[in-house]
């Protein structure tokens, strides 16, 4: 009886224990945040979104607006096409706003930024931000610092 007691009690234990776990799973991979919170999608076209993805964030002086819902190819231009959800507490973004794919520290995930225009006009659902910075590439910057011939500048 004693020992039935003592399996009943782990069992209990390990059940709060898988329960803490998913919960911790679906709080890190931010599955309810993208879920609970309504959005607009608005697209920018790049040259380059280095590696950029599905589900990066795209923050606005730091605060997360929003994320990445979507990337393809322009089938006429070929060039990338980054459709972003904003979450609708941020329906106040001027029609000049700027777009610039950043890395989070050295050698971090890569993400979009936000930087707002002046103008009084607002984006709304399917606009498309015009003004954009594509993803700087690191092996290009070295490539090219390594392969420049520096006695040309001189």
């Amino acid at each position: 009886m004693k020992y039935r007691q003592i399996e009943i009690i782990i069992g209990f234990f390990m059940i709060i224990g898988f329960i803490a776990l998913a919960a911790l799973a679906v709080k890190v991979s931010n599955i309810a945040e993208s879920s609970e919170k309504a959005s607009y999608s608005i697209t920018a076209n790049f040259d380059n979104i280095g590696g950029l993805k599905v589900r990066s964030p795209v923050r606005m002086g730091g605060v997360l607006i929003g994320r990445v819902s979507n990337i393809t190819l322009d089938e006429d231009t070929l060039s990338p096409v980054v459709t972003m959800s904003i979450f609708n507490q941020y329906n106040n973004l001027p029609t000049e706003t700027t777009a610039s794919i950043l890395t989070a520290g050295l050698l971090g995930e890569q993400y979009l930024s936000l930087s707002p225009g002046g103008d009084d006009e607002i984006l709304a659902e399917g606009d498309v931000i015009e003004d954009t910075q594509s993803a700087l590439v690191i092996e290009e910057l070295i490539g090219k610092f390594l392969f420049s011939d520096s006695s040309s500048d001189l």
